[in-house]
Protein backbone atom coordinates (compact mmCIF):
# COMPACT_ATOMS: atom_id res chain seq x y z
CA UNK A 1 0.00 0.00 0.00
CA UNK A 2 1.30 3.53 -0.73
CA UNK A 3 2.48 5.55 2.24
CA UNK A 4 0.98 8.75 0.93
CA UNK A 5 -2.30 10.24 -0.30
CA UNK A 6 -4.21 13.19 1.15
CA UNK A 7 -6.83 14.46 -1.28
CA UNK A 8 -9.17 15.29 1.58
CA UNK A 9 -8.55 17.05 4.88
CA UNK A 10 -10.85 15.29 7.33
CA UNK A 11 -9.89 11.60 7.05
CA UNK A 12 -8.00 9.84 9.83
CA UNK A 13 -4.45 11.19 9.93
CA UNK A 14 -1.99 8.29 9.57
CA UNK A 15 1.28 10.00 8.51
CA UNK A 16 2.30 13.61 8.92
CA UNK A 17 5.41 15.67 8.21
CA UNK A 18 6.78 18.28 10.62
CA UNK A 19 9.94 20.36 10.71
CA UNK A 20 11.32 21.01 14.16
CA UNK A 21 12.55 24.51 15.10
CA UNK A 22 16.32 24.71 14.85
CA UNK A 23 18.74 26.86 16.88
CA UNK A 24 19.86 28.59 13.68
CA UNK A 25 16.32 29.83 13.03
CA UNK A 26 16.06 32.19 15.99
CA UNK A 27 18.56 34.75 14.68
CA UNK A 28 16.48 35.43 11.56
CA UNK A 29 12.94 35.95 12.84
CA UNK A 30 13.03 39.73 12.28
CA UNK A 31 13.95 39.22 8.63
CA UNK A 32 10.98 36.87 8.27
CA UNK A 33 8.64 39.39 9.96
CA UNK A 34 7.82 37.35 13.04
CA UNK A 35 6.02 39.20 15.83
CA UNK A 36 8.83 38.50 18.28
CA UNK A 37 11.82 36.27 18.95
CA UNK A 38 10.94 32.82 20.29
CA UNK A 39 12.89 31.25 23.09
CA UNK A 40 14.69 28.31 21.42
CA UNK A 41 14.22 25.94 24.36
CA UNK A 42 10.54 26.85 24.76
CA UNK A 43 9.94 26.50 21.01
CA UNK A 44 11.60 23.07 20.98
CA UNK A 45 9.49 21.95 23.95
CA UNK A 46 6.25 23.18 22.37
CA UNK A 47 7.07 21.42 19.12
CA UNK A 48 7.95 18.16 20.86
CA UNK A 49 4.65 18.29 22.74
CA UNK A 50 2.84 18.88 19.45
CA UNK A 51 4.51 15.80 17.95
CA UNK A 52 3.47 13.71 20.97
CA UNK A 53 -0.15 14.79 20.48
CA UNK A 54 0.01 13.78 16.82
CA UNK A 55 1.44 10.38 17.76
CA UNK A 56 -1.20 9.93 20.47
CA UNK A 57 -3.82 10.52 17.77
CA UNK A 58 -2.38 7.56 15.85
CA UNK A 59 -0.20 9.33 13.28
CA UNK A 60 3.34 8.43 12.29
CA UNK A 61 5.35 11.66 12.59
CA UNK A 62 8.04 12.22 9.95
CA UNK A 63 10.53 14.85 11.14
CA UNK A 64 12.51 17.12 8.82
CA UNK A 65 15.35 19.58 9.50
CA UNK A 66 15.49 21.26 6.08
CA UNK A 67 16.43 24.88 5.42
CA UNK A 68 18.19 25.81 8.72
CA UNK A 69 18.17 29.53 9.42
CA UNK A 70 14.64 29.95 8.04
CA UNK A 71 12.15 30.14 10.95
CA UNK A 72 9.19 29.91 8.52
CA UNK A 73 10.35 26.44 7.51
CA UNK A 74 8.53 24.99 10.53
CA UNK A 75 5.32 25.78 8.63
CA UNK A 76 5.59 22.74 6.36
CA UNK A 77 2.06 23.02 4.98
CA UNK A 78 3.08 25.79 2.56
CA UNK A 79 5.82 24.42 0.24
CA UNK A 80 4.08 21.21 -0.86
CA UNK A 81 0.75 19.51 -1.58
CA UNK A 82 0.36 15.73 -1.35
CA UNK A 83 -2.05 13.94 -3.66
CA UNK A 84 -2.66 10.44 -4.95
CA UNK A 85 0.42 10.58 -7.22
CA UNK A 86 2.78 11.94 -4.58
CA UNK A 87 4.12 15.38 -3.71
CA UNK A 88 3.45 18.50 -5.75
CA UNK A 89 6.25 20.91 -4.89
CA UNK A 90 4.98 24.49 -4.80
CA UNK A 91 6.74 27.86 -5.09
CA UNK A 92 6.14 30.13 -2.09
CA UNK A 93 5.10 33.69 -2.79
CA UNK A 94 7.24 34.83 0.15
CA UNK A 95 10.70 35.21 -1.33
CA UNK A 96 12.63 34.02 1.73
CA UNK A 97 10.83 30.67 1.62
CA UNK A 98 11.68 29.67 -1.92
CA UNK A 99 14.39 27.23 -0.86
CA UNK A 100 11.92 25.16 1.13
CA UNK A 101 10.42 23.00 -1.66
CA UNK A 102 13.80 21.57 -2.68
CA UNK A 103 14.75 20.96 0.94
CA UNK A 104 11.48 19.29 1.82
CA UNK A 105 11.67 17.07 -1.28
CA UNK A 106 14.68 15.23 0.15
CA UNK A 107 12.77 14.41 3.34
CA UNK A 108 9.68 13.35 1.42
CA UNK A 109 11.55 11.01 -0.90
CA UNK A 110 13.34 9.42 2.07
CA UNK A 111 9.90 8.85 3.60
CA UNK A 112 8.68 7.09 0.45
CA UNK A 113 6.70 10.02 -0.97
CA UNK A 114 7.72 10.61 -4.61
CA UNK A 115 7.80 14.05 -6.18
CA UNK A 116 5.04 14.08 -8.79
CA UNK A 117 5.39 17.70 -9.99
CA UNK A 118 7.36 20.88 -9.40
CA UNK A 119 6.49 24.54 -9.78
CA UNK A 120 8.81 27.25 -11.08
CA UNK A 121 8.75 31.05 -11.15
CA UNK A 122 6.97 33.16 -12.22
CA UNK A 123 4.31 30.81 -10.85
CA UNK A 124 3.81 31.09 -7.09
CA UNK A 125 1.49 29.12 -4.81
CA UNK A 126 1.48 28.35 -1.11
CA UNK A 127 -0.21 25.42 0.57
CA UNK A 128 -2.05 27.74 2.94
CA UNK A 129 -4.09 28.88 -0.06
CA UNK A 130 -5.29 25.34 -0.81
CA UNK A 131 -8.09 23.33 0.80
CA UNK A 132 -9.14 19.83 -0.25
CA UNK A 133 -12.91 19.99 0.08
CA UNK A 134 -13.10 16.35 -0.98
CA UNK A 135 -11.02 13.93 -3.06
CA UNK A 136 -11.97 15.57 -6.35
CA UNK A 137 -12.32 19.23 -5.33
CA UNK A 138 -9.44 21.56 -4.52
CA UNK A 139 -10.26 25.08 -3.31
CA UNK A 140 -7.59 27.70 -4.05
CA UNK A 141 -7.28 31.27 -2.83
CA UNK A 142 -6.00 33.89 -5.30
CA UNK A 143 -4.05 36.41 -3.27
CA UNK A 144 -0.63 37.94 -2.77
CA UNK A 145 1.06 34.54 -2.17
CA UNK A 146 -0.76 32.50 -4.83
CA UNK A 147 -1.24 34.12 -8.24
CA UNK A 148 -2.80 33.28 -11.60
CA UNK A 149 0.28 31.46 -12.90
CA UNK A 150 0.47 29.36 -9.74
CA UNK A 151 -3.21 28.46 -10.02
CA UNK A 152 -2.65 27.36 -13.63
CA UNK A 153 0.27 25.21 -12.45
CA UNK A 154 -1.93 23.61 -9.79
CA UNK A 155 -4.51 22.73 -12.43
CA UNK A 156 -1.75 21.12 -14.49
CA UNK A 157 -0.47 19.19 -11.46
CA UNK A 158 -3.96 17.84 -10.65
CA UNK A 159 -5.68 17.47 -14.05
CA UNK A 160 -8.42 15.15 -12.78
CA UNK A 161 -9.41 17.51 -9.96
CA UNK A 162 -11.93 20.37 -10.01
CA UNK A 163 -10.00 23.48 -8.93
CA UNK A 164 -12.31 26.18 -7.57
CA UNK A 165 -10.73 29.63 -7.15
CA UNK A 166 -11.71 32.40 -4.75
CA UNK A 167 -10.33 35.92 -4.54
CA UNK A 168 -8.80 36.64 -1.14
CA UNK A 169 -9.27 39.96 0.68
CA UNK A 170 -6.52 42.59 0.61
CA UNK A 171 -6.71 42.66 4.44
CA UNK A 172 -3.45 44.38 5.59
CA UNK A 173 -1.68 44.12 2.24
CA UNK A 174 1.04 41.98 0.75
CA UNK A 175 3.30 42.30 3.79
CA UNK A 176 0.97 40.29 6.05
CA UNK A 177 -0.12 36.83 5.04
CA UNK A 178 -3.81 36.16 4.38
CA UNK A 179 -4.27 32.59 3.22
CA UNK A 180 -7.46 30.81 2.28
CA UNK A 181 -6.87 28.64 5.35
CA UNK A 182 -6.81 31.75 7.51
CA UNK A 183 -10.60 31.49 7.60
CA UNK A 184 -11.59 27.88 6.84
CA UNK A 185 -10.60 24.49 8.24
CA UNK A 186 -12.48 21.29 7.31
CA UNK A 187 -13.60 19.20 10.29
CA UNK A 188 -15.48 16.38 8.52
CA UNK A 189 -16.97 15.59 5.13
CA UNK A 190 -20.03 17.66 6.11
CA UNK A 191 -18.59 20.21 8.58
CA UNK A 192 -16.09 23.08 8.42
CA UNK A 193 -14.81 25.72 10.80
CA UNK A 194 -15.20 29.15 9.17
CA UNK A 195 -14.65 32.82 9.99
CA UNK A 196 -17.51 34.08 7.81
CA UNK A 197 -16.99 37.86 8.00
CA UNK A 198 -14.19 37.80 5.39
CA UNK A 199 -15.04 34.50 3.68
CA UNK A 200 -15.96 34.91 -0.01
CA UNK A 201 -19.71 34.72 -0.60
CA UNK A 202 -19.16 32.08 -3.30
CA UNK A 203 -17.27 29.93 -0.79
CA UNK A 204 -20.15 30.03 1.69
CA UNK A 205 -22.58 29.25 -1.13
CA UNK A 206 -20.45 26.29 -2.22
CA UNK A 207 -20.37 24.86 1.30
CA UNK A 208 -24.15 25.14 1.49
CA UNK A 209 -24.58 23.53 -1.95
CA UNK A 210 -22.38 20.59 -0.87
CA UNK A 211 -24.30 20.13 2.39
CA UNK A 212 -21.35 21.19 4.53
CA UNK A 213 -22.34 22.78 7.82
CA UNK A 214 -20.40 25.67 9.34
CA UNK A 215 -19.06 26.27 12.84
CA UNK A 216 -18.48 30.02 13.10
CA UNK A 217 -15.35 31.54 14.63
CA UNK A 218 -16.14 34.68 16.68
CA UNK A 219 -14.53 38.01 15.84
CA UNK A 220 -12.43 38.08 18.99
CA UNK A 221 -10.74 34.76 18.15
CA UNK A 222 -9.89 35.32 14.50
CA UNK A 223 -6.60 37.12 15.14
CA UNK A 224 -5.55 34.38 17.57
CA UNK A 225 -5.97 31.75 14.83
CA UNK A 226 -9.23 30.31 16.11
CA UNK A 227 -10.11 29.27 12.55
CA UNK A 228 -6.82 27.42 12.04
CA UNK A 229 -7.55 23.85 13.17
CA UNK A 230 -6.08 20.51 12.06
CA UNK A 231 -8.47 17.60 11.60
CA UNK A 232 -7.01 14.47 13.19
CA UNK A 233 -9.94 12.50 11.80
CA UNK A 234 -13.67 13.03 11.22
CA UNK A 235 -14.84 15.42 13.97
CA UNK A 236 -11.49 15.15 15.78
CA UNK A 237 -9.46 18.34 15.86
CA UNK A 238 -6.18 19.79 17.10
CA UNK A 239 -6.42 23.47 18.04
CA UNK A 240 -4.20 26.19 19.47
CA UNK A 241 -4.82 26.84 23.15
CA UNK A 242 -6.73 29.95 24.14
CA UNK A 243 -9.61 30.05 21.65
CA UNK A 244 -12.19 28.87 24.16
CA UNK A 245 -15.36 30.11 22.45
CA UNK A 246 -14.39 28.44 19.18
CA UNK A 247 -13.56 25.25 21.04
CA UNK A 248 -16.94 25.19 22.77
CA UNK A 249 -18.72 25.76 19.46
CA UNK A 250 -16.83 22.86 17.86
CA UNK A 251 -17.61 20.58 20.80
CA UNK A 252 -21.30 21.54 20.56
CA UNK A 253 -21.16 20.37 16.92
CA UNK A 254 -19.81 16.99 18.06
CA UNK A 255 -16.11 17.64 17.50
CA UNK A 256 -13.58 16.13 19.93
CA UNK A 257 -10.93 18.85 20.44
CA UNK A 258 -7.41 18.58 21.85
CA UNK A 259 -5.20 21.64 22.16
CA UNK A 260 -1.51 22.49 22.29
CA UNK A 261 0.53 25.38 23.67
CA UNK A 262 1.99 27.43 20.82
CA UNK A 263 3.17 30.78 22.18
CA UNK A 264 6.59 30.36 20.54
CA UNK A 265 5.92 28.18 17.50
CA UNK A 266 2.48 29.54 16.54
CA UNK A 267 1.60 32.97 17.91
CA UNK A 268 4.94 34.64 17.21
CA UNK A 269 5.04 33.39 13.61
CA UNK A 270 1.32 33.47 12.79
CA UNK A 271 1.16 29.75 12.05
CA UNK A 272 -1.42 27.42 13.60
CA UNK A 273 -1.64 23.61 13.67
CA UNK A 274 -2.43 23.23 9.97
CA UNK A 275 0.61 25.39 9.12
CA UNK A 276 2.90 23.30 11.36
CA UNK A 277 1.93 20.01 9.70
CA UNK A 278 1.85 18.54 6.21
CA UNK A 279 -0.42 15.47 6.18
CA UNK A 280 1.10 12.70 4.07
CA UNK A 281 -1.53 9.97 4.45
CA UNK A 282 -5.15 10.05 5.52
CA UNK A 283 -7.57 7.14 5.67
CA UNK A 284 -10.98 8.07 4.34
CA UNK A 285 -14.25 6.53 5.38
Amino acid sequence: MPEYGCQAMWGTLERVLVRRPLPADADHVARYAWRGEPDPAAAAAEHEALCLLLEAAGAEVVVSEHDPGNPDAIYVYDPVLVGDAGAALLMPGKEGRRGEPAGIATTLEAAGVPVASTMALPATAEGGDTVWLDHDTLLVGHGYRTGAAGIAALRAAFPAVEVVVFDLPHWNGAGEVMHLMSFISPLDRDLALVYPRIAPTRLLELLAERGIGVVEVPDEEFASMGSNVLALGPRRALALEGNDVTRRRMEKAGVDVVSYAGDHISRLGDGGPTCLTRPLLRRQG
